[in-house]
């Protein structure tokens, strides 16, 4: 048996969740974020997929996530979100860069004259996230600076939401109106337009104001809302949708994480299970080892508090979840055996685990669930579930 977990990712899914992103922004250009490796789900498998869908523009975090793709036949534009340090890589490779301060338009502006080559750039401001981006009193002096330097051609401007997530959107109005006061003065400037973006996928959802030029949903695409389980609530939602949240927002997660039942023990009632016997039977019980320890992205969290699906079932995790190994009761499951498919994210008969659970159970947010069990396990791509 193969160590751990197999992510089983459909392609289908992804290809209809951006269907679904482009009816809510009226079709506007999407810049898939593929990041992470697309947020654990294989970048180059989402990236061609999205291709056939006619995808726009590409965002990945690192220069290496970009020659990743570009080595695997993907030529269309490609934005590198935090990274310029390999300058000749850019070139080398026909990436689109975002400048975040004048030492990283300096060195692409020697490289670019150097080369005798225009290069295409976006330039970030930091509107309120107080991460990445041109900051401070002199935003508007430093971008006319950087549309001044040889070899620099500024076609995309934009910033990033720090709490667009949350159902009180007084700080994201904030950033709004201050990122659109930067356009209107680089507009006086310039005299033209440049393709403004800083809509994430909260803002997609909640914010139709922010879609402006084009939008870079991120964990949409996967199938999973950014909106949290508190925020997630049923008056939460309502009062989103009365502010301009999709009513009929359709997504379909695109990651199921299985494996299988590695052992079977029958014990008695009193038997300890795992380390520091968290967990001792009340019962005689079958308990079942799958593959699965915190070494594959399963979090030592999950100990005593989660469920995975067996015969269509909700069975409990017991004891503590080992670095490879992680023990069930299956004492209730009928006609149970090893090598049985287990489900740890995904559906199983009627009945289903989302990353969302997973999520709430360990104190932490989707994206980290799918980067990191996703990153960890062997995939397999399917078409439909």
């Amino acid at each position: 048996m193969l160590r751990g977990p197999v992510a089983e990712i459909t392609l289908s899914a992804i290809g209809q969740n951006l269907q679904a992103i482009r009816k809510i922004v009226r079709n506007r250009p999407v810049i898939a974020v593929v990041k992470a490796d697309a947020y654990g789900h294989g970048a180059v498998e989402v990236s061609k997929r999205l291709l056939k869908e006619g995808i726009s523009y590409l965002a990945v975090a690192y220069i290496n996530e970009a020659v990743e793709l570009r080595d695997a036949g993907i030529t269309v534009p490609i934005i590198v979100l935090f990274d310029t340090e390999d300058v000749k890589s850019i070139f080398d490779f026909n990436l689109m860069p975002v400048i975040n301060d004048m030492d990283n338009a300096l060195s692409l502006s020697k490289e670019a004259k150097k080369r005798n080559i225009p290069l295409k750039v976006h330039v970030k401001v930091d509107t309120g996230m107080g991460r990445m981006g041109l900051h401070g009193k002199n935003v508007i002096r430093d971008l006319m600076k950087i549309s001044d330097m040889h070899g620099l051609e500024i076609t995309g401007l934009l910033s990033h939401f720090s709490e667009a997530d949350l159902s009180d959107r007084t700080y994201a109005k904030f950033q709004l109106e201050r990122f659109n006061e930067i356009r209107e003065a680089v507009y006086e400037k310039l005299k033209r337009r440049i393709f403004s973006h800083i809509a994430n996928s909260a803002a997609i959802l909640s914010f139709q104001e922010a879609h402006l030029d084009a939008v870079r949903p991120g964990l949409m695409l996967y199938g999973y809302s950014p909106f949290n389980q508190k925020e997630n609530s049923p008056p939460v939602v309502a009062k989103l949708r009365k502010t301009g949240m999709s009513a009929d927002l359709k997504l379909s997660p695109a990651m199921s994480i299985k494996t299988r039942i590695l052992s079977i023990r029958n014990v008695p009632s009193g038997t300890p299970i795992s380390y520091g016997r968290t967990f001792i039977t009340k019962r005689p019980s079958r308990i079942g080892v799958i593959p699965l320890g915190y070494a594959d992205g399963y979090n030592r969290l999950f100990s005593n508090n989660a469920e995975v699906l067996v015969n269509g079932k909700r069975v409990p995790v017991i004891g503590r979840v080992c670095m490879d190994l992680t023990m069930t009761d299956l004492t209730d499951v009928k006609g149970v055996k090893e090598d049985d498919e287990v489900v740890i994210i995904g559906r199983q008969g009627n009945e289903s685990i989302t990353a969302e659970e997973l999520a709430f159970r360990s104190n932490t947010i989707s994206y980290e669930i799918l980067t990191t069990l996703g990153g960890r396990s062997k995939r397999r791509y399917v078409e439909t579930h």
